[in-house]
């Protein structure tokens, strides 16, 4: 599974929340945090409530392009948050 692309929630009770998008389709995106939603069961949802995250640092697009497990997906989420503080 290749995923290029992080997407951070603006509304629902997930709101500020990072994911890893899994699919889009039209009008919708399939979101994963390795955690609560995986990589087999991502969260369904409107697109219009996701921001995606354009500018990702070489280090987490090379990582986020293999991951291939929940805890993989973890752990580059993980990085992730700790480069934006």
């Amino acid at each position: 599974m290749l995923m290029d692309k992080l997407a951070m929630s603006l509304a629902g009770h997930d709101r500020g929340h990072v994911f890893a998008v899994v699919k889009e389709e039209e009008g919708w995106v399939y979101l994963a945090d390795g955690r609560g939603k995986t990589l087999e069961k991502p969260k369904r949802k409107n697109a219009r409530h996701v921001q995606m995250i354009r500018h990702l640092p070489d280090e987490i697009g090379n990582l986020l392009g293999c991951a291939a497990h929940d805890s993989d997906l973890v752990h580059v989420l993980r990085l992730y948050q700790q480069k934006e503080r």
